[in-house]
């Protein structure tokens, strides 16, 4: 498999200036529970006092900097992709809206057989004016929910004012959502995508989008820290019972190996292994991690990169972060509680069972 490289790929986009030209509407159901497809008859246009609120609700989820940078993949051909086509078909031509964002719809709708896939609205919108570097480029925006949410308004009527309920999609609650960009067509395109359930089967970015990530130094950096502390990590030996420091505590060989990243411009593996990876074990587990990534990412690590400090920075900062512990637990910190753990966790020995425990204080559950 080849890999797109290059020192950057995760490109800067502005939606100052963007506006959506046309909406296909769709509710897509389960078809292992019989559930049909119901597609727009015609495209649905916004009006232009509405362009601001609709096109800032569609687009502000791939604002955000965590999104890494992806393209159409397919294991022959992309000619063969059935998604890959249907955009390129569209941007040559976005007189095909209606058309083409009904095939769409009906590639989700026949990879929606997982039981544990809902259904939900979907939205397919064509968007312009997206400010690319020096370039305006055009977009396809996908967004499905899978919930409603009853909200209230206040209205009038004959000079009074009445209360009425109705349901509707929550903007801060789409579940899942790609942003695909007109650049890098022969490549696969520019893709975005987001998924904020836990959806086990993976149908949305495997086998609705059949995308991969695009190995830039930014995603090649942030694999190659994240592999190298999850190798250390769990390759370190096991913590004395009357170990009395803090669980919480950065791991001291983590945090060696990840100097190895400090004020490097450019990544050699075998280099690395060598003075990165102390041990035998350390070194197995890293090889075992980054084959794991290659076969689940579909990423191509390569031997040699250049680095981006950026994003090494980010994977230290998620070291802090995540606590792994040897039962398969794993408790994620925010920031202010990485800050002051002392406050919120509490660490013990259970003599009867001979393990470590942590207690966690907290006020309320929140969603």
């Amino acid at each position: 498999m080849k890999a797109i490289t290059s020192k950057s790929v995760n490109l800067k986009l502005d939606f100052e200036n963007a506006t959506i030209s046309g909406l296909v509407l769709a509710k897509v159901g389960n078809p292992s529970r019989d559930e049909a497809l119901q597609t727009s008859k015609t495209l649905f246009h916004v009006e232009e006092e509405d362009q601001p609120t609709l096109t800032s609700i569609f687009l502000r989820p791939f604002k955000s900097f965590s999104l890494v940078g992806q393209r159409f993949h397919h294991h022959s051909s992309l000619a063969k992709h059935e998604l890959n086509t249907l955009v390129e078909e569209l941007f040559d031509d976005s007189s095909k809206l209606l058309d083409k964002g009904k095939e769409i719809a009906q590639r989700l709708h026949s990879k929606s057989t997982h039981p544990n896939i809902k259904s939900g609205d979907l939205c397919i919108s064509q968007i312009d004016g997206i400010q690319m570097d020096e370039d305006q480029v055009q977009g396809l925006c996908i967004l499905k929910s899978e919930s409603v949410t009853p909200f209230l308004s206040i209205s009038a009527n004959d000079g009074d004012l009445q209360l009425n309920t109705e349901h509707g999609i929550n903007p801060e609650k789409i579940d899942k959502g790609c942003l695909i960009v007109d650049h890098h067509q022969k490549k696969g395109f520019y893709v975005l995508t987001f998924d904020r359930g836990s959806s086990e089967s993976r149908f949305w970015v495997r086998d609705f989008l059949s995308v991969i990530p695009i190995a830039d130094s930014a995603l090649l950096s942030k694999k190659m820290a994240e592999m190298a502390v999850t190798a250390i990590s769990e390759t370190a030996p096991p913590r004395a019972a009357d170990d009395t420091s803090p669980p919480w505590e950065v791991n001291n060989a983590a945090q060696e190996a990840l100097s190895y990243f400090d004020d490097k411009k450019h990544f050699s593996m075998q280099e690395f292994e060598e003075k990165a990876l102390r041990s035998d074990a350390a070194r197995q587990k890293f090889k075992e991690e980054r084959k794991r990534v290659e076969e689940e990412d579909g990423v191509t690590l390569e031997e040699g990169f250049e680095l981006s400090q950026k994003d090494i920075s980010k994977a230290k900062k998620m070291m802090k972060s995540i606590m792994k512990l040897d039962t398969g637990v794993e408790l994620r910190l925010k920031p202010s509680v990485v800050a002051s753990p002392e406050k919120v966790l509490e660490k013990g020995y259970d003599e009867e069972k001979k393990m470590q425990f942590i207690k966690v204080y907290f006020n309320k559950e929140t969603s």
